[in-house]
Formats: structure tokens, sequence, C-alpha cells
């Protein structure tokens, strides 16, 4: 490759320089280095006003040596003084246009193949930041807490955790993120379409994350081992939460009572329950949250968005919680272990809910009457006994009732499903107290008994 201006050879990398040079001097053009040791010749070297090509000869800042080329005092014929929009450096061989000559030599290596730039360890053709994965070095520090890094795009993605901003902006809601991938993952969203394809079941995802994770059901990569116990995970802040379980460590503590927790978002949730304040708000039906992320969850409501997807079968949900203890049936996981009673579970809300058998804690309050209860669930089919709400409708004739498993066990008369089997016969039953009736056969017990006179029966009616 030539040098634009004297015709030089490019050596080493190093445009423009032979490898003669002696104590900053320039032997193709002598007497044209300025103090700092450049030589003018050469473009990105020019002094201000000067043209180096044709030294003397500027006359109130335009070059005489391209007549004609001169606007606003600059000389387009020079790397770096076009004007905006123009692109002089045309190929060839295609239509690519370029403003610099060095994209354009550097567009043109893709017609000749040639890869000027490789890497002396390795043979890599890139160059630049690449070298540095050899020599560990990370040029670019923080000002503010020390992180470094090897290419200055990844010091000004990371300031953007300082300063809170975020410049790519969704065209179509409030949206905005302060990465352009995470914006183009966003936007799958308003355009339903899935990019990412799996090659070998051709499942396919919005993001690319899902499909990481999704080729390590293909490949069984758990790369992430735990130093204390067998567990394993496909996700490295899966494990930091699960070490978490073996050194007890909760970090985020509540100023206002013993709560601790190991995860600031659970710590955020539990101070709502101390303030009352409940900021976030439903534009559509005027539900209110404590968390941001309660009122995501909610607004899948509306929309009936299901971001949570099944790499096994066709489940899909609102809630990552939810895929936690649908995804614990494929793999028979159940992690999380009663320490009173050895109960174990596939999902920790089940372990909680556990806990309080052994507790008898019911922080469930009805604030019409006395009635506590373990669960919210069962606070919910209380309070319509207050309001006279049965909410659960059957679609087939209009039944309704308070409660959902009502609803369940009534849709059985429609479907047939008998769903309790008898492991002594053929029987099956649509409800669990009906199975239990029957198997007083096989038993001969006879659970039932008349407190006047003492008669015991099979059955309670």
């Amino acid at each position: 490759m030539a040098s634009p201006s004297c015709g030089g050879s490019t050596e080493d990398l190093r445009p423009g320089y032979s490898g003669n040079e002696t104590e900053g001097l320039c032997p193709d053009h002598p007497g044209n280095e300025t103090d700092e040791g450049l030589c003018t010749g050469h473009p990105g070297n020019e002094t201000d006003g000067l043209c180096p090509d044709h030294p003397g000869n500027e006359t109130e800042g335009l070059c005489p040596g391209h007549p004609g080329n001169e606007t606003d005092g600059l000389c387009t014929g020079h790397p770096g003084n076009e004007t905006e929009g123009e692109k002089p450096y045309k190929s060839d061989q295609c239509d690519y246009a370029a403003a610099w000559k060095s994209h354009l030599d550097k567009h043109l290596t893709k017609h000749t193949g040639e890869k000027p730039y490789m890497c002396g360890e390795c043979g890599k053709m890139r160059f630049g930041p690449h070298v540095t994965k050899h020599t560990g070095e990370k040029p670019y520090m923080c000002g503010e807490c020390g992180y470094r890094t090897t290419q200055k795009h990844n010091l000004l993605r990371h300031m953007r955790t300082h300063t809170g901003e975020k410049p790519y902006k969704c065209d179509q809601c409030d949206y905005s993120a302060a990465e352009k991938s995470t914006l183009d993952d966003h936007m799958t969203k308003h355009t339903g379409q899935k990019p990412y394809m799996c090659g070998e079941c051709g499942y396919r995802t919005a993001l690319r994350a899902n499909l990481s994770r999704h080729m390590k059901t293909h490949t069984g990569g758990k790369l992430f081992k735990c130093d204390q116990c067998n567990y394993s995970a496909a996700r490295k802040s899966d494990l930091s939460f699960h070490v978490k379980r073996h050194t007890g460590e909760k970090l985020y503590m509540c100023d206002h009572c013993d709560y601790s927790t190991t995860q600031k978002s659970s710590l955020d949730i539990h101070l709502a329950k101390h303030s009352g304040e409940k900021p976030y708000m439903c534009d559509k039906c005027g539900y209110r949250a404590a968390c941001k992320s309660n009122l995501s969850r909610h607004m899948r409501t509306h929309t009936g968005e299901k971001l949570y997807m099944c790499d096994h079968c066709d489940y899909s949900t609102t809630q990552k919680s939810s895929l936690d203890i649908h995804l614990a049936k494929h793999s028979g996981e159940k992690p999380y272990m009663c320490g009173e009673c050895g109960y174990r579970a596939a999902c920790k809300s089940n372990l909680s809910r556990h806990m309080r058998t052994h507790t008898g804690e019911k922080p469930y309050k009805c604030d019409q009457c006395d009635y506590s209860a373990a669960e919210k669930s069962s606070l919910d089919q209380h309070l319509a006994k207050h309001t006279g709400e049965k909410p659960y409708m059957c679609g087939e004739c209009g039944y309704r009732t308070t409660y959902k498993s009502d609803l369940s066990k009534h849709m059985r008369t429609h479907t047939g499903e008998k769903p309790y089997k008898c492991d002594q016969c053929d029987y099956s039953a649509a409800e669990k107290s009906t199975l239990d009736d029957h198997m007083t056969k096989h038993t001969g017990q006879k659970p039932y008994m008349c407190g006047e006179c003492g008669r015991q029966i099979r059955h309670a009616y």
C-alpha cells in the first residue's frame, strides 16, 4: 500500500515508514518534522491550517496545490478535511464510496483477499485490541470505580452504569436501553420476530440468551460447578445464588426488623410492607404494586405476553418463577429441602409455604374478621365469603364458584376425567374424597362413627 503523500511503503503495520527512521526523523521528508518529532508529510500529522504536501504555498488557509478543492479554508484533497457527507474515494470494483482513503483501502482488501494485519502470537488477522488478549493489558479505566477494559467502547458502555444514560430509544413505546443489543431484544416484543434459531431442533426465540440456554439441552452443558456439592448450573447467576445456601450469606438487611435476604430486589419488596408504598400503577386498570417487577408481571395479564418458554415442550408463562417450577417436572430436581423433616421442593415458594406447617405462622390476615391463613390463596377464598363474589365460572354451563379448586372439580363433569386411580383395582374417581371412600372396601376400614350409638360405617353420607 502506498503512502498518499510520498509513496512510502507499508511494513510491519506502520504506514509511511520504511524502518529507516533515526531519532524521530523521517528520511522521506527531511526538515518537515515538528517539535514532537512528527513528519507533516503524512496524513494526520498536519499542523493547523498548513498543507504539508506543499510547504510554503499556503495563503489565508487555502492550498494552491489543489485549486478548486477549498471549502471554508479546508483542503479536501487530504483525508480528514472532507465536507460533511462527501465520499470522494470510490471503489473501482463495486459501488462502495468512503469519506476517508484509509476506509477505502480497508474495503479493497475484501476484493483482493489481502490480510495485512496479522497477530504474531496466534495468526489472527484482525489486529488492534486483539493483541491485548495476549499481553493482558487493559488501558481503559473507569475513574468512578476502577473498572478496566481492553477496548474504549466497553468503557463507554460501562460508564452508563454510573450515569444512568440510556441513549437507545424505542420508537413504539417509552422503553429506552443503555445498549443497542438490549433495544434490539426489546423490539422483538413489538414485531413478534424470533430471529434466533436452534440448528439442532428448529427451536426459535426472540432472545439470544434464551437460545444459549436452550443449546445446553443438546450439549448437556452445565459449565458452572459448585465446589461444595454436586450441584452444577448452566448460568453463573444460578450458581452464585446456590452458593449462598452453603454460606448462609444474606447481604441485604431490613432496618425495621430482622429480615435479611440474599437479593436486593427481595429486600425492596419487603420494605414496601413497612412503608405501605405502592408507587407503580397500571394505566389500564389502576392496579398498584410495591415493586416494578410486580407491575411488569401484572401488565402481561393485559397483553397476554408469555416471555418465558420451556425448552422441552410448548409450555410458556408470564413469570420466570412459574417456568422454574415447570422445569422441575422435566428434571425431577428438588433443590429446596426442609431442615426440620427432610421435605424437598422444586421451588423456594413451596418450601416457604411448607415451613409454616412447622412454625404455625399465618401471615395473611383478613381485614374484616379475625381469620388468618398460611397461604394467600386461602385468604382469597375466605374473603369471597364476605363479598359473596364467585369469580370462577365454567365456560360450558355458566356454573360459578368461590374457589378455583371447585371449578376444577366441576369441569370433570364435562370432560369425564377421573384422575384418581385405585392401585388395587380398575376403579377411578373424579375426586380424591370419592377414591378415599372406595379404598375402605379394600381395607375394611369404617372411619365414620355415630356419636349416639357407636355404630361405624364406611361412608359419611
